[in-house]
């Protein structure tokens, strides 16, 4: 503790999105977006459980398991809403070609982010904040 009166949190450890085809997410998160995997761990029966995929540092996201008939999560509703993976602004635009070659529509623009849905509907962002593009290289 530096002079505070609490412990500070050091950084991001991991994130988790809960999927309901871990093939079809990896294919997205490491064949789309190129995030490397870390790790593969099994349910106590032997099957694929959960992938993790290196952020930055040692953080690493956890794309686990979920059940195909659970209920999902709205965007409206409470919790956490978006993964924003940090891109360089320069690359914006070869961003923008490698998600329309994986046929991935990008569902809005800022002049900081692009945003769109990984395959169970998550929203996922590519940020290059505080680097604005703007123009038509913003979407």
């Amino acid at each position: 503790m530096t002079g505070r009166m609490y412990p500070a949190v050091a950084g991001l450890s991991h994130a988790a999105v809960v999927v309901t085809d871990l093939e079809r997410a990896e294919r997205f998160y490491v064949d789309l977006l190129g995030l490397e995997v870390l790790a593969r761990h099994q349910d106590a029966a032997g099957r694929p459980r959960s992938i993790w995929v290196r952020l930055e540092g040692e953080a690493f996201l956890a794309i686990e398991r979920g059940a195909p008939e659970a209920a999902r999560r709205v965007d409206a509703g409470a919790g956490h809403h978006c993964l924003a993976l940090r891109v360089a602004a320069a690359d914006r635009g070869a961003w923008q070609q490698r998600l329309a070659q994986g046929s991935i529509e990008i569902e809005r623009a800022s002049d900081y982010s692009l945003y769109f849905r990984d395959p169970d509907g998550a929203l996922v962002a590519l940020s290059h904040w505080p680097e604005p593009v703007r123009g038509d290289a913003a979407v």
